[in-house]
This record gives structure tokens, C-alpha cells and sequence, in this order.
């Protein structure tokens, strides 16, 4: 069982391919088909499964793959970082599509003035899709809005969000307190498109409640169903930090809930991943952001009152 082993073995699993992976790897075909042989034989182990023109991977090796990939980034980071110190760190963050719009711009342009050396690179997608990522080391850390489903990722809840009921500006609804999901499920939906974490979240409490939802419209786009909310085309309950500002600007109202919708954004990271002290940074940077926030507004506030002293 050697790190080549491991190389192979990855190479083939992301390739879905013998064939692919030897290409890949500048490798004679047999070669590779003997180094997952003598895998799966160290292990005792089936490792893939051949249908058709493609092979398949097993329970087990997805299991070992999520090891393999990481311990193989491992040692590929300690060889670039000793063989070539001078090269540019790079820093690879995922986001959902909530953090990614509203918080993670803030954190990267505050790292990158800190350390203009270090590169940083970016993915904002769907919360699932930035967990799958990060499993198949694509990224470093993920910032999502849910907790993860794998058992091989670690999560650090770093700020609190809530999901906030918004209606046009002149329905019965608008500014009301005190409302239950049941009222807001009488009226047409617009929701999120399945997948994504608010969605997931929101399914949720309607099953909690009993209560069955047809969406008239489902969009990937948070605008676009602010939009349709505005037009009085139905209601929709939306991550506040996404529909903070319509509701600062008078686009749409919110519905007070009885129950909140609240939630934790969560830091993630692989069990087996190697954290480096750029990353470490960058982790107690998002852990501190709340704390920053907190002041920005306190100042914000500051500046809009015309009467300092008139404060009881």
C-alpha cells in the first residue's frame, strides 16, 4: 500500500475510467488495472463494479476515497510547499448562494488586503453542491447555510440567519404580526427551486405543520421571485440577509411569523484535510465577522441620528 497506490486509485475514481486515468496519469493501462488489484487485495475489498463500458465504485470505495483524496492533496501540498516555498499560496472557498452574495465578498476583500500575497479562489453555488466539493477536495472550506450530510465533513456554525415571510406591499398580510406558515400557504408560492438549503429548510416546516405546498413558481433566482412577490404574484419566505434591502427600499413587506425560521451558516471543512495557518486565518476571519458586523452597524446607526443627545 504506497501514496502511488492512492494516486492511481483516485485518478480512476474521478475518471469513472481505467482507460482515462492511465491517459491521465501517463501510465500503461495494465499498470493501473494491476495497482487496483493489488488494492482491492491489501483491503479485501471490491472497489468498482464494471456495467456496460464503465465501471462503477463500491460502498468501500467511496469510503476510501474519501481518505485517498485528501491524504494524496496532503502530500502534494507539503511537496510544493517545500520544494517550491516561493510559490503563490492559493486558498480555494465555496459559498451557497446566500453567503456568497452577501458575506463572502466582504471576507475575501478583508483577507486579501491582510495578505495580498495569498491567492484566493471562489465558488458560490448551491449549499449541497458546495459540500460535494469540498468531499472531492475541489475546495479548502465551504460556507453553507445548512448542516452537511456527510459524516466526513466538520462544521463550525459562524453567524445566524433567519428565513422571513415577504408579501406584496398591499396585502392583508403586509406588516401583520403574529402569522402562522398555514395563512401564508393560503395564497399562490414562490419558492426557491428544490436543493437549495432555504428550500430544504422551509419543506421542512411545512411537513412539521402538515402542510402541502404546489409552488406557482420556482426559481433559482432570489430576484426573481422578489419580483414576482412585488408584482402581488404570491408570497414566498426568503433568507433575510437576500431580501434585507427590498425590504429597506419598500419593493415587497414582510409577514411576521409567529414561529421564526432561524438557522446557523456553518464553516466546513474535510475531517481529513490538512488546515493551514492562511486557512486557520481565514476561518477565525469568518468567526469574527458577526462581532464586525455588529460594530459596522452600531456606527451606521451613530451616523443617522440627527440628535445624539435626544438618546434616553
Amino acid at each position: 500500500m504506497t501514496l502511488r497506490h492512492m494516486k492511481i486509485f483516485v485518478s480512476v475514481y474521478q475518471n469513472s475510467s481505467i482507460t482515462k486515468a492511465a491517459k491521465e496519469l501517463h501510465l500503461a493501462q495494465p499498470s493501473v488495472s494491476v495497482t487496483i488489484k493489488e488494492l482491492e487485495e491489501y483491503y479485501g475489498q471490491h472497489f468498482f463494479e464494471r456495467i456496460g463500458r464503465r465501471i462503477y465504485p463500491t460502498a468501500a470505495a467511496k469510503e476510501f476515497y474519501g481518505y485517498a483524496v485528501h491524504i494524496v492533496s496532503m502530500f502534494e501540498a507539503m511537496e510544493k510547499e517545500l520544494k517550491n516555498g516561493d510559490e503563490i499560496e492559493t486558498i480555494r472557498v465555496g459559498a451557497s448562494i446566500t453567503i456568497g452574495t452577501h458575506i463572502l465578498p466582504s471576507l475575501m476583500k478583508e483577507f486579501q488586503e491582510q495578505f495580498p500575497e495569498i491567492r484566493m479562489e471562489a465558488v458560490v453555488n448551491q449549499s449541497g453542491t458546495i459540500e460535494r466539493l469540498l468531499l472531492e477536495n475541489e475546495i479548502d472550506l465551504g460556507l453553507i447555510e445548512n448542516q452537511p450530510s456527510s459524516d466526513s465533513v466538520c462544521a463550525v456554525p459562524f453567524l445566524e440567519d433567519s428565513l422571513v415571510a415577504i408579501v406584496p406591499a398591499e396585502h392583508p398580510l403586509a406588516g401583520k404580526c403574529d402569522v402562522i406558515l398555514r395563512e401564508m400557504a393560503e395564497n399562490p408560492f414562490l419558492m426557491r427551486e428544490k436543493g437549495s438549503a432555504g428550500r430544504e429548510i422551509l419543506d421542512a416546516c411545512f411537513d412539521m405543520e402538515q402542510i402541502t405546498v404546489h409552488p406557482a413558481w420556482e426559481s433559482s433566482s432570489t430576484q426573481a421571485i422578489v419580483q414576482g412577490v412585488a408584482k402581488g404574484l404570491g408570497v414566498a419566505v426568503l433568507p433575510y440577509l437576500l431580501v434585507k434591502r427590498d425590504l429597506e427600499q419598500g419593493l415587497v413587506c414582510q409577514a411576521f411569523l409567529r414561529r421564526p425560521i432561524e438557522r446557523k451558516l456553518n464553516i466546513i471543512y474535510h475531517k481529513s484535510k490538512y488546515i493551514t495557518r492562511s486557512m486557520q486565518t481565514f476561518v477565525s476571519m469568518c468567526l469574527d465577522y458577526r462581532t464586525h458586523q455588529t460594530k459596522e452597524e452600531q456606527h451606521d446607526g451613530r451616523d443617522k441620528d440627527p440628535d445624539p443627545d435626544s438618546r434616553s
